[in-house]
């Protein structure tokens, strides 16, 4: 008689936008530069802290609106550059087999509340919740706060991604097993959320040590495959996917 075989259930990858799949920090320099080309900047390898407005303040207050006013434009997102092999890593793990992939971001604060952002509109043929494509979305709400972010993934991903992202204020309400971010701490309503913390590196969080059993994803040509492996193994077994015994 066999022994009762089985499988653990999909592993569910969220992965942040800024500063992991698109390059906000090089496209806020640029755009910084360009705009107010005369005033004192932060250097990329000088970076620190999650939130550029506040060093730009700490440089000189008046600055704080500045930098704001670069990544706060209409059309910013959509012209940032794709993180190098992020594409491409997003595609290959959302082919992996027991894995699903959805991409979790934060709007801007400063268009909250902005219903049209949340964009889970009824789809006439059907009747069921699902995502637009942002063309259908532009052509029924108008160009709104957060668009960009959608026009961004169907650019360089193509409308099935588009599908898969989550807007929430609240990253740990989010149901899932890893959560790749280059924000170094992530708080909200769950005190321990399900989901474990990988640390993206970025020029904001590069000097940080981490203490075990936090992880980094150093890049994404660094191992993000043995990280979603060894959660796989970790996960419990599905009762639903158990096999009989054989006789």
């Amino acid at each position: 008689m066999g022994t009762p075989a089985g499988r653990a259930r999909p592993v569910r990858v969220l992965v942040d936008m800024d500063g992991v799949l698109a390059d906000f920090e090089a496209g806020l320099l640029r755009g910084f530069l360009q705009r107010f080309p005369g005033e004192p900047h932060v250097p990329l390898e000088e970076r620190r802290g999650f939130f550029a407005r506040e060093q730009y303040r700490a440089l000189r207050p008046d600055l704080a609106d500045k930098v704001a006013s670069v990544y706060e434009a209409p059309g910013f997102f959509l012209d940032l550059e794709p993180i190098p092999g992020a594409l491409e890593a997003l595609r290959e793990m959302n082919d992996m087999q027991d894995t699903q992939v959805f991409i979790c971001t934060t709007p801007l604060m400063k268009y909250d509340p902005c219903v049209p952002e949340k964009v889970r509109l009824p789809q006439r043929s059907t009747g069921k919740l699902s995502f637009r494509s942002s063309d259908l979305l532009k052509e029924t709400m108008g160009d709104f706060p957060g668009s960009s972010e959608y026009r961004w993934v169907e650019k360089h991903l193509g409308p099935q991604f588009v599908e898969r992202i989550i807007l929430t204020r609240d990253k740990t309400v989010i149901s899932g097993d890893l959560l790749i971010d280059d924000k170094e701490v992530i708080q909200g309503q769950e005190e321990t959320p399900s989901w474990e913390h990988i640390l993206f590196t970025c020029c904001h969080n590069q000097h940080l040590a981490l203490s075990p059993p936090r992880r980094r994803l150093r890049s994404w040509s660094d191992n993000w495959r043995e990280i979603i492996d060894s959660k796989r193994r970790a996960l419990p077994l599905d009762p639903g996917c158990l096999e009989l015994p054989q006789q």
